[in-house]
């Protein structure tokens, strides 16, 4: 939902600013602090941010015509402001909070564990009932240690890989050869010499803390920093296979330097890489800025990060769910089930601002088998539906996740930039990381 290209950016600025703020209560802004209550008419707010804020307003009229003692006040708190206003609210009670918020997947986690009594328990107001309407791998992470639902998924982001099809086309590579990143790196030479154009690019002194490609490769092996008992996974051989290919690559001169503000953005623009690793947001992202490219890009599935591996990963998802402390939390469970389970209303706010739906019965929707006219008439979207039919194990970020984040991105500098090797440089973090979170390390 955040901006492409800018989410871990933010969320490095929220984390460093929440850590700084104490315990002190936001203003009122919705429900008060306390035991809140199950009152299910009134007037409730709303909290996100820019266009899913936006989305949120066009569900509006539709739902307080069919529920008209309830209104609703969408308030776009700004991104990375709303999770200091979370993280603060949640501390100090619920305090301040609106009756719904909006959080994302690198945060709900986080919240689960640090604040269990914060958010609603969904399940006693009907949620249970929607465990299978939404794309697999999705619903463990709206489950609390109390094994109750805390919020429902509203925007997935499956992976895929935009490649240059000019490109393939004049060095002669078949983009359905590339089954996985070794079938990638061996092609990437050829690419290279037709071209001029190197594959990807990568922030390689880590100042952005530029790890989505690492991550990406242990999600497609259905790992990440940490198992699903919050066990340190950095370490892990499927970490060492993530920044050993990332290593291949480097060493192939496949990776271009993106340190600094909007590089990455101009080598796209300049023509300079070859293949864009990104997940579905990128599909009109790509088509709004760099118009002149139109017809030159496609999109394939993810090759997998070791041969005969999985092809599919999701790499980020955003939740609606209603804070404890809400004195109207059935009327703000009302507003997420007419949200996030009717298609029409979820492809209302997909069409305006981009948020491809976790809600599987929106896929049926002519929209998502059209051809997209930037992609040379390709059904784009169908592709990233196809990959979230494939399944992917849910990604358990934890409270600890901006520390796993900076630990990896000193490893990859140092991979990337001294030529270290991976498996000692990822134990070195992990064990930094153990000791800075009191976590465990997984066997």
């Amino acid at each position: 939902m955040s901006h492409p290209l800018s989410r871990r950016r933010l969320l490095q600025l929220a984390t460093a600013s929440a850590a700084g703020l104490g315990l002190t209560a936001c203003g009122d802004n919705g429900a008060g602090g306390g035991a809140g209550g199950d009152g299910d008419t009134g007037r409730i707010t709303v909290w996100s941010w820019t266009t899913a804020a936006e989305a949120l307003r066009g569900v509006v009229p539709s739902f307080e015509r069919d529920n008209p003692h309830i209104k609703v006040d969408i308030q776009d708190v700004g991104n990375p402001a709303i999770w200091d206003k979370l993280t603060v609210g949640l501390a100090s009670g619920g305090k301040g909070l609106a009756d719904v918020l909006h959080i994302g997947v690198d945060y709900l986690p986080g919240y689960l564990e640090k604040f269990p009594e914060g958010l609603a328990d969904l399940s006693a107001l009907g949620a249970d009932r929607y465990k299978d309407a939404f794309a697999k791998g999705l619903w463990p992470t709206v489950i609390g240690k109390d094994k109750a639902v805390h919020a429902l998924p509203w925007e997935v982001n499956p992976l895929g890989l935009f490649y240059r099809k000019d490109y393939f086309d004049k060095a002669r590579v078949d983009p359905e050869s590339l089954r996985s990143w070794d079938d990638v790196i061996a092609a990437g030479p050829k690419i290279l010499s037709a071209t001029g154009a190197q594959l990807l690019g990568l922030d390689k002194p880590g100042t952005t803390q530029d790890m989505d490609f690492f991550q990406n490769l242990m999600q497609l092996q259905d790992a990440f920093y940490f198992d699903r008992e919050g066990r340190i996974t950095l370490a892990s051989p499927a970490a060492v296979r993530a920044l050993t290919v990332i290593k291949r690559l480097n060493d192939a001169g496949l990776i271009a330097d993106t340190a600094g503000e909007g590089t990455e953005k101009r080598l796209l623009s300049q023509g300079k890489l070859a293949t864009d690793p990104n997940p579905a947001w990128a599909v009109e992202y790509l088509a709004a800025k760099f118009p002149a490219q139109k017809g030159k890009w496609r999109v394939i599935r993810p090759p997998a990060a070791v041969p005969g591996g999985g092809r599919s990963a999701l790499v980020n998802s955003t939740y609606l769910t209603v804070a404890a402390s809400s004195p109207r939390r059935r009327a703000a469970w009302r507003f997420i089930e007419y949200a996030l389970t009717k298609p029409a209303e979820i492809n209302r706010m997909f069409a305006s601002g981009g948020v491809f739906p976790a809600l599987e019965a929106a896929y049926a929707d002519p929209r998502f088998t059209a051809p997209h006219p930037f992609y040379g008439g390709q059904k784009v979207l169908k592709s990233f539906v196809d990959s979230l039919g494939a399944g992917s194990a849910a990604t358990n970020f934890t409270g600890d996740y901006p520390r796993a984040l900076k630990f990896a991105s000193d490893a990859q500098s140092q991979v990337l930039l001294k030529g270290a090797d991976p498996a000692t440089a990822l134990k070195a973090a992990a064990e930094q990381l153990a000791r800075q979170t009191g976590r465990q390390q997984a066997a």
